[in-house]
């Protein structure tokens, strides 16, 4: 896969579909590679008659890293921000936002249907009110608003999601990306084990940098409430969520909807924090005649 120089760092990228389509940007979320976006699903997006394009979020996977940068501890960070302080980070979500920006600068691309999840989501977001002349639709999957009142993750998918693995050999951090799938999953779609683990094992052999994600958890915590700046957005805008979403639960996706400026909702029953493949032509019809219906907006 080629790389890119982008907002003064290189990103890995990956571009599917014809040259000519409407260009689709994919943004993955917190900790997670490109590779995270099911191929059958950028192929169904492709098939959709988009130009699909996702990439590395800096510090993972083969993007540039910030090595020696270091973050606030999570349980501190977060106490701080409610103390109204403002500990120093690495970076923020307006920086990976223009990191995205960069991307279809280099690309030379100028406007794309933005698509994120988790994370991605609220990257995607930012570049919604702070990029809006990029954007010709938005679609936010299974991320949040940042609204301190909402439900917080289940105790158990955050512990899974933060706990570090015994050592970085590579059985382990199999065993550690497979149980990450199996507690955060849609327990409606539950993924086959053989798949699961093939994908795992294909992702640990790609990459392995477990010193990006307390950076990227930083920028998250940083970035605190987006309410106010979400009802900047005016791009149309399609939220997705799954109902049996543990580390998201669902309100986020109500209530980032909510605040944006006449944005759609669909709440899909018995989806988790993943993208299940029974699921990928339902949402790849939801991503895509959104898009095609922004489109045709004077």
């Amino acid at each position: 896969m080629p790389q890119i120089a982008a907002n003064g760092i290189t990103l890995e990228y990956e571009d599917n579909g014809a040259p000519a389509a409407p260009p689709l940007l994919l943004i993955m979320g917190l900790g997670a590679q490109l590779t995270l976006w099911p191929m059958e699903l950028v192929e169904a997006l492709a098939e959709r008659g988009f130009r699909v394009i996702r990439f590395d979020n800096r510090d993972i996977g083969l993007s540039h890293k910030l090595e020696g940068a270091k973050a606030p501890g999570m349980v501190r960070h977060i106490l701080a921000k409610r103390l109204g302080l403002n500990p120093r980070v690495p970076y923020t979500l307006a920086d990976m936002a223009a990191d995205a920006a960069g991307l279809l600068d280099a690309l030379g691309i100028a406007r794309a249907h933005i698509v994120g999840a988790s994370m991605g989501g609220m990257i995607a977001q930012h570049i919604a009110f702070s990029h809006p002349e990029k954007v010709a639709s938005l679609t936010s999957i299974m991320s949040t608003s940042g609204n301190p009142r909402l439900p917080q993750a289940r105790r158990e998918a955050l512990k899974v999601l933060t706990k570090r693995p015994a050592s970085l050999e590579e059985a382990v951090l199999v065993e550690h990306g497979v149980r990450i799938g199996r507690t955060i999953g849609s327990p409606g779609f539950p993924a086959d084990e053989r798949r699961l683990r093939a994908a795992t094992a294909a992702n640990v052999r790609r990459s392995v940098y477990p010193q990006g994600m307390p950076r990227q958890l930083a920028a998250i915590i940083d970035d605190g409430d987006r309410r106010a700046r979400l009802a900047r957005v005016q791009a149309p805008t399609l939220v997705i969520h799954g109902e049996a979403d543990p580390l998201v639960p669902v309100e986020g996706g109500r209530d980032t909807a909510a605040h944006i400026p006449g944005a759609k909702l669909k709440t899909i029953p018995g989806m988790g924090h993943d993208l299940p493949l029974e699921l990928v032509d339902e949402i790849a019809d939801a991503i895509a005649g959104h898009a095609r219906a922004a489109e045709a907006i004077p």
